[in-house]
Order: C-alpha cells, then structure tokens, then sequence
C-alpha cells in the first residue's frame, strides 16, 4: 500500500491536483518536438502500455440507469435530455482509435462503441454562433474543446470498450472519446455536452494545461 492510500479521499485528490499543477509549471515531460499525425502514430514523448491505466480525481461516481441523464444544451435549438433507455435506442456507432495521455502513456487499437457525437449534434443543432463545448462530469470535472474538435467522425459517446461494458473506473456508463485530443479531454461520466459561443476553459485548463490539447504539437500545458 503506498502513502496517499492512507489518507482520506479530499487529500488524496488535493495532493494529485497539486503534483500536476507543478507539472504544468515545470513544463514536465516535454520534449520540444512535433510530429505529423499522417505519419507517426505515436506523438512525441509518448510511451506505448498494453493495460489501461485509471486516472481520476480520487472519486469513481456510480451512475445507475435509473439515474442516468444525458443533457445536450446551451447553444442549440433542439435541447435534448435523454434516460439511459432512451439513449439506447440511438444509432451504434463503433470504432477503433487510439488513446494518448498527457501523462505520456499511449494505447492503441481500443475498439469503442456508442453514439457518435454527429449523431447528437444533428439532434440538437447548434446555433450558428457556437464555437466551444463544454463537457461535464458526474464527479464535478469539466472541461472544454473546440466545436470543430467535437464535431469530427471519429468522436463517441462510449459505453463500450473491447467489446464489454465499459467499466465505472473508465468512465462508465458513459465517457466521451476525442482521439486526435490528449485523453483529459475525454471527459469520464459525462453528464452534459453543453455547447457554447463563448470559450469556458475546464478543470484542468484553469489549472496550467492547453486550452487545445493537441498530443502531435504536444500541447500538454498552456
């Protein structure tokens, strides 16, 4: 058992909140470089794993269906509010994309499957004004991506790793997928996707990490 498993829960994520604000200022794990995404598959300094690492903010929320409740709101002229049942009953989208932390780990070949985020916004429909997203967590995280970030093929509303449910310490029932982003921006036990005009920088954005996120420009803090 390590140190931080002894202390309470609220220390625990004020000492994990502390460490990546100091990685911020340190500029740790930069290396200096680029790269292209239509060549290398790996950005720069990342490093493959095989497992899937858990990183949370110390609180895994439990989300029953029966309190399940998805919102795609703010900048819209559809608002749309969906029960667990009713979000089943939307087109399947399945893909295959890679993972990149901005911890320096990176996972290939995680198959998802879910709702694509097109498949939402066509719902919805953006004002013509809107710019930025906002995500929302159970668990109190946010954080906020470009429109045209969100509004891409390849991003998901996942509740499917592998081929099995995906599990409550990766974000189930439901966490967004943003492949070509560094995987905070996936937001774990989305709750919201609330479309902006005006940016709102997230949790970690407000606290030293690039409002972009880029993992080929390794945009890891701003």
């Amino acid at each position: 058992m390590g140190d931080d498993d002894t202390l309470p829960a609220g220390r625990r994520r004020d000492k994990l909140i502390a460490t990546k604000e100091a990685w911020a200022r340190q500029g740790r794990l930069l290396t200096g470089t680029a790269a292209d995404p239509a060549r290398d598959r790996l950005p720069p300094g990342q490093r493959l794993v095989r497992d899937w690492p858990v990183l949370d903010l110390g609180t895994q929320p439990r989300v029953t269906p029966a309190k399940f409740r998805l919102d795609i709101d703010g900048a819209v002229r559809r608002p749309l509010s969906l029960r667990w049942d009713e979000y089943l009953t939307l087109p399947r989208t399945e893909l295959v994309s890679d993972i990149h932390c901005v911890t320096q780990w990176s996972r290939y070949d995680n198959r998802w499957s879910g709702v694509a985020a097109r498949t939402l916004l066509a719902m919805v429909e953006a004002k013509e004004e809107a710019r930025h997203v906002v995500l929302h967590a159970h668990d109190g995280y946010t954080t906020n991506v470009r429109l045209g970030d969100f509004d891409q093929p390849d991003v998901l509303l996942a509740d499917s790793w592998n081929g099995a449910t995906l599990s409550p310490e990766h974000g189930g029932p439901l966490r967004v997928v943003i492949p070509r982003l560094y995987f905070w921006k996936s937001a774990k036990w989305v709750r919201r996707v609330e479309i902006t005009i005006a940016d709102r920088p997230g949790f970690w954005e407000q606290r030293g990490y690039h409002n972009t996120g880029d993992p080929w420009s390794e945009q890891r803090y701003g």
